[in-house]
């Protein structure tokens, strides 16, 4: 292998760090934002999302950025045809009035130059609050399939459904939604 194949190779594997404010679009392939919700106190019921999309900014020498993500709300999945058509209804989701989730965005915060959590507004079933994400993973660097420089995270975040108005159920069915995005985006 040519000496500077090798270089650019090992250099692009390294951890994330820039001069200036790059813009990343969301993998949709890579990205599936993910709930778990206690179900009448037998288990713990899990679904995903299918469809997201997005853009993210990062800067992390002046520790700024921006996240702008959007959820299709009919694309949940949860393994149970019967119940994803019960959650995109009308006691749920509202998928035919709300077709969208989503999180924005402009209150990052870093440490170094790793990116720790993400402050913004949740907007579900047409009601919108502010939620506060952990970013207990981060990392950016050459993507050595697609061979595209690429940031991905894991981030979570706990909910009450109650408080966006999707309060069937409740307290039976949980009220509190702990909520996992596991995301990949490659810079523009």
């Amino acid at each position: 292998m040519k000496p500077t194949i090798l270089a650019f190779i090992i250099g692009s594997t390294l951890s994330f760090s820039a001069s200036a404010a790059s813009s990343y679009t969301v993998d949709p392939k890579h990205t599936f934002p993910s709930f778990e919700i206690n179900h009448l106190g037998f288990s713990f019921q899990r679904g995903r999302f299918n469809q997201t999309s997005g853009k993210v900014l990062l800067d992390p020498e002046s520790a700024t950025g921006s996240i702008h993500i959007a959820i299709e709300s009919a694309s949940i999945s949860t393994g149970l045809a019967e119940l994803e058509k019960h959650l995109r209804g009308k006691e749920f989701l509202d998928a035919a009035r709300y077709p969208q989730i989503t999180f924005v965005s402009d209150k990052l915060s870093f440490n170094k130059d790793q990116l720790v959590a993400a402050d913004g507004i949740l907007t579900l079933h047409g009601i919108s609050k502010p939620v506060h994400l952990t970013i207990d993973h981060f990392y950016c660097g050459m993507n050595l399939i697609a061979m595209k420089y690429t940031c991905g995270a894991n981030a979570t975040t706990m909910i009450k459904r109650s408080d966006f108005g999707v309060d069937k159920y409740v307290p039976k069915v949980g009220d509190e939604v702990t909520i996992a995005i596991q995301i990949e985006a490659t810079k523009d």
